[in-house]
């Protein structure tokens, strides 16, 4: 009976040793897994204040809606020569948006793009008589490939007019349901002619672009560059 109850103890002890190095082979299993979950809670977290971020700022500046009627979940990243990077209505200068910017967004390479600028405060916050004047207009971006798009029409900085405050030039991107044919004449940059009373709610729907996915937005005054710009323009 005794030989008995050693050999059950030492079973136990033994059981009881196999459970301790099991569980602490998985203490790092457990962690990495914990981690990771964390992770992704703090990323979807940081995503979702993301978007909360995107539609304030989009109604604070009634771009929401003016322009667009619900909040895209994805913000451009939109970058001008000299770091001038866009943001959620920051305000940049004529002379800082002369050149078109570099535009990314998490792009699936199989799918077509549409990307637009446009101005709902032509010629003025106040009175938008000319809403919205569409200083860049392209479809069909593979990927995010801006180089081999179609240019619908080719870009235009802001120009806002002496005196009409702050205008907002809002970016905006749709991801088409396939290839298309636009049927529109194509804009050059050195003429206004086709720019103004443009609406790109009313675009997308009429290619059935659905909502936009992703949007940034930044403000102008006029500065010394608009003369120029005009001159450009044939004005």
């Amino acid at each position: 009976g005794n030989h008995e109850n050693i050999s059950n103890r030492s079973f136990k002890n033994f059981k009881m040793a196999a459970n301790l190095i099991t569980g602490l082979s998985l203490i790092p299993k457990c962690r990495t897994f914990l981690q990771t979950k964390l992770s992704s809670f703090y990323l979807s977290a940081s995503y979702s204040a993301n978007k909360m971020d995107i539609a304030s700022k989009l109604k604070e500046l009634e771009v929401i809606p003016d322009v667009i009627k619900t909040a895209p979940s994805e913000l451009l990243k939109v970058e001008y020569a000299g770091n001038n990077s866009v943001n959620l209505g920051n305000e940049l200068t004529p002379t800082q948006v002369q050149d078109a910017p570099k535009v990314t967004w998490n792009a699936d390479p199989k799918e077509n793009y549409l990307l637009c600028m446009t101005d709902p405060d032509a010629p003025s916050r106040k009175e938008p008589t000319f809403r919205e004047w569409h200083h860049w207009l392209m479809g069909n971006i593979k990927g995010g490939d801006l180089e081999g798009a179609d240019f619908l029409s080719r870009y235009i900085g802001a120009g806002p007019p002496p005196d009409t405050g702050l205008h907002r030039y809002v970016f905006l991107l749709y991801k088409q349901p396939k290839f298309i044919v636009f049927d529109e004449t194509r804009l050059l940059a050195n003429s206004a002619d086709g720019r103004a009373n443009f609406s790109i709610s009313k675009f997308a729907e009429k290619y059935g672009l659905g909502e936009p996915i992703a949007v940034n937005f930044f403000q102008a005054k006029y500065d010394d560059y608009v003369p120029i710009l005009y001159k450009q323009l044939g004005a």
